[in-house]
Formats: C-alpha cells, sequence, structure tokens
C-alpha cells in the first residue's frame, strides 16, 4: 500500500511538473516564433469586426444595429459579469479594466483614425487585413438608399490601406508593361538584358538600414528610423523583386528572344 501511495505521489508530482513546464513554455516562449518557423505562403494579417472598432455609432446616418440594441439593453454588461464570476470562483482571479455597460458607441474610434490604424498595421508588417462593413452604416435601416458618407468612408478606409501596398498585382503588371516597352524598342539592338538592377541594395538599403529610398528601417537594424520593419520588410520586397523579375522574363522569352534571335 505504501508503495502504491509513493507512486500515486510520484505520478502525481509528475503530471504537476509537466504542467508547470507547458505553462512555462506557453507564457513565456510565445515571443520566440519568427517567421521561418511557419510553411511558405503563410500570410500574416488581422482581423476585426465593424461594431467592436469602428464607433460613431451616431454619427453620419448610422442607425442602430442589432448589437446597439443588444449593448445598451445591458446585455453586455450581463455577460461580463457572468464571465467574472466564472473566473473569479474556479481561477480565483478578476479580469481588469472591466467596467459596467460596455458599448461600441466610441469602440477604437476606426471611423476617426483610420489612417492612424492603418500606419500601425503597416508598421507591425501585416500582409493581410481582414474586415467587416457596417450594414446600418452602408444602408440605415437595412434597405432603400445607399448612405453617402458611410459609403465615402469604406472607399477612403480601402483607399488607404492600398496605398500602403508597395508591391502589389498593379506594380508587377505595371513593370511587366514597362518591360514589355524596353524589349519591343530596344531588343532588335540589346542582347543581354538584366531586370532589376542592384536589387540587393534596393532591398537592404531601402527596407532594412534606410540609407536609400523609400528609408525605411527599424531599430537595431538602424538608428535614424521613423517608419519601416527591418525584420519583415527587405524579405517582402526580395520575394516580389523576384516575382517581377520572373514576369518580365516569361514574357521576353514568350514574345521577344526567339524574334529577337532572328
Amino acid at each position: 500500500m505504501m508503495m502504491l501511495q509513493n507512486l500515486q505521489s510520484n505520478f502525481s508530482f509528475l503530471v504537476l511538473i509537466f504542467s508547470i513546464q507547458w505553462l512555462l513554455v506557453t507564457v513565456f516562449c510565445v515571443d520566440n516564433y519568427s517567421r521561418g518557423d511557419f510553411p511558405p505562403g503563410f500570410v500574416f494579417g488581422a482581423g476585426t469586426s465593424a461594431y467592436q472598432v469602428e464607433g460613431a455609432a451616431f454619427e453620419d446616418g448610422r442607425t442602430p444595429s442589432i448589437w446597439d440594441t443588444f449593448a445598451h439593453a445591458g446585455f453586455v454588461s450581463q455577460i461580463f459579469s457572468i464571465l467574472l464570476l466564472y473566473c473569479h470562483m474556479n481561477f480565483k482571479f478578476l479580469l481588469p479594466g472591466f467596467s459596467g455597460g460596455a458599448n461600441g458607441d466610441i469602440a477604437c474610434d476606426v471611423y476617426h483614425k483610420y489612417k492612424d490604424d492603418v500606419q500601425l498595421m503597416v508598421d507591425t508588417g501585416l500582409e493581410a487585413y481582414k474586415f467587416s462593413i457596417s450594414w446600418s452604416r452602408l444602408i440605415p435601416g437595412g434597405r432603400g438608399p445607399v448612405n453617402p458618407k458611410g459609403l465615402q468612408f469604406y472607399n477612403n478606409y480601402i483607399d488607404e490601406l492600398i496605398s500602403h501596398v508597395e508591391f502589389s498585382f498593379d506594380f508587377r503588371k505595371d513593370f511587366t508593361a514597362y518591360a514589355e516597352v524596353c524589349f519591343k524598342e530596344f531588343g532588335d539592338r540589346v542582347m543581354y538584358w538584366t531586370t532589376i538592377n542592384e536589387a540587393n541594395t534596393y532591398a537592404i538599403g531601402g527596407y532594412d538600414n534606410g540609407f536609400a529610398p523609400p528609408g525605411r528601417c527599424s531599430l537595431p537594424f538602424a538608428v535614424n528610423c521613423s517608419r519601416g520593419n527591418s525584420s519583415t520588410e527587405p524579405y517582402m520586397v526580395v520575394h516580389n523583386t523576384l516575382l517581377v523579375h520572373s514576369s518580365a522574363m516569361k514574357l521576353y522569352r514568350r514574345n521577344y528572344k526567339v524574334k529577337i534571335l532572328i
């Protein structure tokens, strides 16, 4: 019996040690992940929901949504109260920062601060962003005419997001069109082509240490940095440089190489 109790005690101790180790790994090692830990093509992004972030609940023609009604009726506070009680009874802690009467009237105020938020996404190095479009802002009441101010907000929002995509499909298409003019107009006399001059200098100088245009960088890789992310952007630039090179070369081999050799 004593041996069985010892085995059970040892087993319980091992389980406790394993649980503590797992908790420590989960809490303290999460920051050790890098992009290299994810498969090729994995897209890093973020997502939001309109009611959670937009705010401006009663501005520019927006009408209440089901979430507005739900929150102002006090149901959000009831849900959080139940959650708080559950956490306190089962885990002996309280969630910080909770206040009654929670609603999305102001939220993150994306409606007024979307440019700042988009810049934060750029600085973070996000590659994708999922957001929702508020039905009650775009078409107040759920049916009828489109709200022009709501429409303008989402147009501005999307335009701001796109303006920070420095290497998009349109860029590759534009670069290929530029290359085609060169192949077509000068190809009868030019024997060898290089698509991108000093691509490594462009990526490192422009997006790592910031000494070349557009001067993007971040600490500790450079010192005079006001925007950019040296940990991610140089690799994104090189990736897209290879894409435009590939697109131009395919065009050359398909339409111009044989003709020029003849």
